[in-house]
């Protein structure tokens, strides 16, 4: 589906909009409608039961988002934190250097300086996106954080958090304590982070403020025992820096087994499989749109050792956009804010060997894939709109209609009470013809409704009466009982798990 009419169908059906949307909106910034707000939540939860999944000793917390200086400054996000920016000189409009260069140099400019950007500009027939003009400058840095005075004399200085990340290294300490003295140890954190981003755009893609969830794994660097032997032969579609220098942008099929030959450590390609999993399985991603890239030395983030970034195709926006990725921060973090902050992050492990943790970090963008959701699974068919949202993920798991208003919405009422009951959200809808009430679920994703009609009517008691249960997907109708219809919902609502630290290879 293009851009502007996926765009168009999650408006209309109360996924997002723009905030402020009667002022005209304010760049960078949406709000979620009921609908969204609920896939948003139940993608939030499918991250978190996954990754959670993987051991006992991976907790989530829920940290504050606003840092003092002082935590920036030790992460080194005062310093590095930063993206070029291109002004142009007829229109004084703001730019992003990838985003002008991003036709003729598809890859980024990551790893590059501002006078090699400036070449770029130079070298390609780059115009201003505002004007049209070839007036743009030589790119300069700008530091993406929103930073404000803090406390009741605006003496001390403050920043919403950039990531969610840091909440966790701050945490650290204090997890040692609550958990149970081991390691690897999890944090997660599912929250917002806030960045000043030059030039906001792709709706849920570039955002000012938005909603990640990320795994920080603590572990020790000599020992991180864990079931490889269960994800060995697991095939990723894998691009890596080689390749990627010989000018190929198609990834190859590589076993987990032959990318930890080529160097890569065992616990980072087990959580490549995890993440991967969790895209092909739980999201149901086709496994053909999904690309693992690898970044360069130059292109990594400051604080990365290794680097994958999972990308997948997108129509509505026109080829591979990143949607998540793993990151090898070594002990970056903890020593960083060990230095910032006086104190002493190693900890001693059973035997009294004193231990400061690497941190091995799976990121995920929530917004963004609420919108690849969107993009890979609302198609049209015939005269029809469908979401085909896995059950687990839509924003409800059934419609429940009374095929006359006035006759059958008391019926109708009791079904959605019995269903509401049962731990499983369904939404009423008495409102048009069946026909059209359909078509509204099928819009958003819902995969069942069910009709109250005269025959439902016709017994005695709840338990005996049946409704009409038709499929999003397939379009086929049948009558079932309350049990029945529990039971099939029950049954769709499970997402698959992952394979846990410590199951048996």
């Amino acid at each position: 589906m293009k851009y502007e009419e996926l765009y168009a169908t999650l408006r209309r059906r109360g996924v997002l909009w723009p905030t402020a949307e009667i002022y005209g909106g304010a760049q960078g910034l949406y709000d979620y409608g009921p609908a969204g707000a609920r896939v948003k939540r139940q993608v939030e939860e499918a991250w978190s039961a996954w990754f959670l999944g993987l051991s006992d000793d991976f907790y989530r917390i829920d940290p504050g988002e606003i840092l003092p200086e002082a935590v920036v400054r030790a992460s080194g996000h005062l310093e590095h934190f930063t993206d070029p920016e291109v002004v142009c000189g007829k229109c004084q409009s703001h730019f992003r250097a990838e985003t002008v260069l991003e036709k003729f140099r598809p890859e980024g400019v990551d790893g590059l300086s501002p006078t090699e950007i400036g070449d770029l500009l130079h070298r390609f027939p780059v115009k201003c996106p505002q004007c049209g003009s070839t007036e743009l400058s030589v790119p300069r840095p700008f530091n993406m954080m929103f930073g404000f005075q803090f406390g009741a004399t605006g003496g001390e200085r403050a920043y919403l958090r950039p990531e969610t990340a840091q909440s966790s290294y701050l945490a650290f300490p204090r997890m040692w304590d609550v958990g149970r003295h081991a390691l690897p140890l999890g944090i997660a954190v599912v929250g917002k982070a806030y960045r000043n981003e030059i030039a906001p755009r792709q709706v849920l893609f570039r955002l000012r403020a938005f909603t990640q969830a990320e795994l920080q794994v603590f572990f020790d660097p000599e020992s991180f025992p864990l079931p490889f032997a269960s994800v060995a032969s697991e095939s990723l579609p894998v691009l890596r820096v080689p390749r990627r220098a010989a000018g190929e942008e198609t990834p190859v099929w590589q076993t987990a087994q032959s990318l930890v030959e080529e160097g890569l450590p065992q616990f980072y390609v087990f959580f490549l499989v995890h993440l991967f999993r969790f895209f092909r399985d739980v999201l149901r991603y086709p496994r053909e749109s999904i690309r693992l890239f690898e970044k360069s030395d130059a292109e990594r983030v400051f604080y990365n050792r290794i680097q994958f970034d999972f990308e997948v195709k997108l129509e509505s926006l026109g080829g591979y956009k990143e949607l998540g990725a793993v990151h090898y921060r070594g002990d970056y973090d903890l020593s960083r804010h060990g230095q910032g902050s006086g104190k002493d992050l190693s900890v001693a492990l059973e035997g009294g060997r004193r231990v400061l943790p690497h941190v091995l970090e799976v990121t995920f963008g929530v917004d963004r894939n609420v919108w690849s959701l969107a993009d890979l699974g609302l198609s049209v068919e015939g005269d029809r709109t469908v979401w085909h949202l896995p059950p687990y993920l839509a924003p409800a798991s059934v419609g429940v209609f009374p095929l006359m208003k006035k006759e059958h919405s008391a019926e109708a009422r009791r079904w959605l009470e019995a269903i509401g009951r049962a731990g499983v959200p369904a939404e009423m809808d008495a409102g048009g013809s069946i026909g059209k009430r359909y078509a509204r679920m099928d819009e958003l994703g819902v995969p069942f409704c069910v009709t109250i009609d005269r025959e439902t009517l016709a017994a005695a008691s709840l338990a005996d009466r049946t409704v009409t249960l038709r499929d999003r997907d397939s379009k086929a109708q049948e009558r079932v009982t309350l049990a029945t219809l529990l039971a099939r919902l029950g049954a769709t609502r499970v997402a698959p798990q992952p394979v846990r630290l410590d199951a048996v290879g």
